[in-house]
């Protein structure tokens, strides 16, 4: 053997015989920077590009005064731990989604506030003036929260296109947030009813239930299909695995079931991927069946194809 092979051992032996002195000067520690996402994910169908976009991530306390009021802690928490979930908080996430059709930019919904969908919009690419039209799926304040900034529209060029049912129920109503956000965008908005087509390559679907005219979108090009599903399901499990649990913020409790236990049903037979508004980030998934329930099943690459 040749005197200069060199082995593993041998070579470890040298490092190990260094003095010290010898070794790379410390450096101070890198700081600590707090988790962190990036705020936009982007992929194409057909011949349009979709972005969800993070307009804010928050983390509530208590998930059971939110998820399951119809069952008790026990199984509440039996559900939570099969899942490796905590009982005493859960982290939401508000998912718009930009739809570029190549002749229009779309925005479903405008999270809680201006700077939240500005920042997140900006983040990916876009700004306010770009938005063509602005969809509004239900008129909860984490969906309308950003059409306005003060008393001035976010989105200076957008007209809006929102469910007649959900914009009638509303209005009838003493509720602030509608009426800073969405009344002064009246005149510029577009009424739909179920199966309209606000552009091309979208049908607007009636999800009632959650509020009395919640809609969901779908989304179609060139043979590619992906649902806009906003709220009638709030969470990857509570809501998925057991669709007939109630939901605070479900204003029809038994409506809001049975749309769930129904675009669920049809998500998981047909295999169409969807947007969940409240999914964990980046919110987009599949439908499986499981028993009496279903599995939320994130994507991977499918979309990035």
């Amino acid at each position: 053997m040749s005197d200069t092979l060199i082995t593993r051992r041998s070579l470890l032996a040298s490092a190990a015989a260094l003095p010290v002195t010898a070794a790379l000067p410390a450096w101070a520690g890198a700081p600590m920077l707090g988790p962190a996402t990036a705020p936009f994910n982007r992929f194409k169908l057909g011949a349009f590009e979709v972005t969800t976009l993070l307009a804010a991530t928050v983390e509530r306390p208590d998930p059971h005064s939110i998820f399951g009021l119809n069952v008790s802690d026990d199984e509440f928490a039996a559900a939570a731990k099969a899942a490796n979930l905590p009982t005493d908080t859960a982290q939401f996430f508000f998912t718009p989604t930009v739809v570029n059709t190549g002749s229009e930019l779309v925005l479903f919904d405008t999270g809680l506030n201006a700077e939240g969908i500005t920042g997140a919009l900006e983040a990916a690419g876009y700004s306010a003036d770009m938005v063509d039209k602005v969809v509004i799926t239900h008129m909860h304040g984490d969906h309308i929260g950003g059409l306005m900034d003060g008393d001035t529209p976010t989105f200076p060029n957008a007209s809006y296109i929102t469910g007649a049912v959900e914009f009638d129920a509303w209005a009838a109503q003493d509720n602030e947030t509608f009426e800073a956000k969405m009344r002064p965008l009246a005149e510029q908005t577009t009424m739909i009813d179920d199966g309209a087509n606000g552009f091309a390559g979208h049908t607007a679907m009636a999800a009632f239930g959650h509020t009395p005219g919640h809609m969901v979108h779908m989304i179609e090009s060139e043979g590619e299909s992906l649902l806009l599903a906003a709220d009638f399901a709030n969470h990857y499990v509570f809501s998925l695995a057991h669709p007939d649990w109630e939901v605070t913020f479900d204003m029809d409790k038994a409506a809001a079931a049975a749309t769930r236990k129904r675009i669920l049903g049809m998500l998981a037979s047909d295999g169409i991927p969807f947007v969940g508004y409240h999914m964990p980030w980046p919110g987009t998934g599949y439908v499986e069946q499981a028993g009496d329930g279903f599995r939320y099943v994130p994507t991977s690459y499918q979309l990035m194809l």
